[in-house]
């Protein structure tokens, strides 16, 4: 009789990934919100005042689909675009108070999801599994 084998801790993140990512998705979608733009907005919010190419990166996204990311933004209301004063070449995107709204709500959903994802773990056992995904973000980053 074959012995099961145990599943990888990249296969079990990547599982975690995907189902993580679809529930997002359908949370978010009632509000209006894809999962890029609510990446997006919590960028700016938390960084501050971002530019194109900043915002690209951090949210992980090619230049072009974070483009395509600011126009809808932009259309929206939920963000709004400026030159640098000190690089006119550079535009300067930070979020409208109907962008913090949209983000708020978003963030709730969010909350939601996560206090339903980890309703079985105690706060100390939650607290540990973030550190412990912290690092090994940061081990791989180091790669």
């Amino acid at each position: 009789m074959p012995t099961e084998k145990p599943l990888g801790v990249a296969y079990i993140i990547g599982r975690l990934d995907r189902s993580l990512n679809r529930h997002i998705r359908h949370a978010l979608s009632p509000l209006g919100l894809t999962v890029g733009q609510y990446t997006a907005l919590s960028v700016v919010n938390t960084r501050g005042q971002q530019s194109n190419a900043q915002l690209a990166e951090r949210t992980m996204v090619s230049p072009q689909a974070a483009n395509e990311l600011i126009k809808t933004m932009e259309k929206n209301a939920w963000i709004e675009r400026k030159p640098d004063p000190t690089h006119k070449r550079i535009i300067q995107i930070s979020l409208t108070d109907a962008g913090k709204d949209i983000l708020a709500q978003g963030d709730r959903v969010i909350a939601n999801l996560e206090r339903r994802m980890l309703a079985e773990l105690t706060v100390d056992d939650s607290l540990a599994l973030k550190n412990q995904l912290r690092s090994l973000v940061r081990m791989l980053a180091e790669l």
